[in-house]
C-alpha cells in the first residue's frame, strides 16, 4: 500500500492552523500514518481527504486536539465524522468551505 498524501489544499489549511513549521510537519505525518494504519478497508471507502480534514477541523489548531482526533478515528472513524461535521451528506460543500483554494 502506498503512502497516503495529503492534499494540497488541506496542506494549506494545515499551515494555517498549525504556523509552526515542524508542528504542521508532524500533524502531516500523523495524518499520513492514520490512514494508512486503517487502510481502505478499515475506512469503508470514506476518502483520505475527507478523513485527514475531520482531524484538522476537529483539532482547530490545538495539537493535543489533533492527537485526540487521531485516537477517536482508531476506535471509531465515523464518530470523528461526526465531530467535525464531516457525516453528512454535504460534506464536500463543508469540505469546499473549510479548505478552499488558492487565493
Amino acid at each position: 500500500m502506498g503512502e497516503a498524501e495529503v492534499s494540497d489544499r488541506l496542506r494549506r489549511r494545515v499551515r494555517r492552523d498549525f504556523p509552526d513549521a515542524e508542528v504542521a510537519k508532524g500533524a502531516e505525518g500523523a495524518l499520513r500514518s492514520l490512514v494508512k494504519r486503517l487502510g481502505p478497508d478499515g475506512m469503508a471507502g470514506v476518502g483520505d481527504e475527507r478523513l485527514m480534514a475531520a482531524v484538522v477541523l476537529f483539532a482547530r489548531g490545538d495539537i493535543g486536539r489533533l492527537r485526540s482526533a487521531v485516537r477517536l478515528a482508531q476506535l471509531d472513524w465515523r464518530d470523528l465524522l461526526v465531530a467535525a461535521e464531516l457525516a453528512d451528506e454535504d460534506f464536500e460543500q463543508r469540505l469546499d468551505q473549510e479548505l478552499p483554494g488558492p487565493t
